[in-house]
């Protein structure tokens, strides 16, 4: 049985708001150094929160670590929990997205070990392949910064656009130099792709998302993500100065056991989610 402790995004935005008002004039020096108590996780439920779980309920006793689980079902707060303390870490980002963040919002999150990889794809409820979008079709694509630019690559790999040269985690529609299907974008939220697929001709879809939305990238994606030297491995991250916590560390060591191989090949056999250790 899962113990996590489910929160959604208005409850949250209330609770940081909250903790934010009373962090004023709080030590934060002395708030970081403490390490008694559990370890406070932020995870995305699917996969972060599962492959935390089973760190929980089969390895964390084991190695005197008491771990806590807190799932966000978004890509702000994870992060922004982490920085004001009301979480010790979170798991759920890559570093291209950290990078990102941190230099957008002045957060000062980092890794501590990357786990997995959740390869992004191109699917569809309406078409069996790429090669059947037709002119003028609409692709949803993830609207932050990272993960738009992500999405484009993708498309590009499979060949469907064209990129300009060179460019890097911040592309948009605007750097396609060739679009010969015309195809018309449609930025989204990230968690809200998976539900667009009935009004859009196409959607690229994180990973996490797509398994919960039960899609399986070798059987109904249309194109997929190189796993080969791909840099969007998820990662445990912690807010500086917080790597050398002890309980960071066993949970680091943890994350990257045969155990959790095992698991995560044998639960996501399909590819969807892939060891990175």
């Amino acid at each position: 049985m899962r113990n996590a402790t489910k929160l959604t995004t208005a409850v949250l935005a209330a609770g940081a708001l909250t903790l934010g008002l009373t962090a004023c004039g709080a030590d934060k020096a002395d708030s970081a150094s403490d390490t008694s108590g559990p370890l406070v996780v932020a995870a995305s439920p699917t996969p972060h929160a599962e492959i935390l779980d089973f760190v929980k309920d089969n390895l964390a006793e084991k190695a005197g670590l008491d771990l806590e689980v807190k799932e966000f079902t978004d890509y702000v707060l994870p992060n922004t929990a982490t920085e004001d303390g009301s979480v010790d870490a979170n798991y759920f980002q890559n570093q291209p997205y950290l990078d990102d963040f941190n230099k957008k919002r002045g957060t000062h999150i980092v890794p501590v070990v990357t786990v997995h990889l959740e390869p992004l794809g191109l699917y569809s409820n309406k078409v069996k392949s790429a090669d059947d979008l037709k002119s003028g079709a609409t692709v949803a694509v993830p609207n932050d910064t990272v993960n738009e630019a992500r999405a484009l690559k993708l498309l590009d790999s499979a060949g469907i656009i064209t990129l300009k040269d060179g460019v890097g985690t911040d592309a948009t529609p605007a750097d396609i130099t060739e679009n010969p299907k015309k195809l018309e974008f449609k930025e989204l939220e990230a968690a809200q792709t998976p539900r667009s697929l009935d009004d859009v001709d196409a959607a690229v879809i994180n990973g996490n998302y797509a398994i919960e939305a039960d899609l399986s990238p070798a059987d109904d994606a249309l194109a997929v993500e190189p796993a080969k030297d791909n840099p969007n491995g998820n990662f445990l991250a912690v807010k500086e100065g917080d790597v050398d916590d002890p309980r960071v560390e066993k949970l680091a060591k943890l994350l990257t056991s045969d155990e959790v191989r095992k698991f995560i090949e044998d639960k996501w056999s399909n590819g969807s989610v892939i060891p990175s250790f």
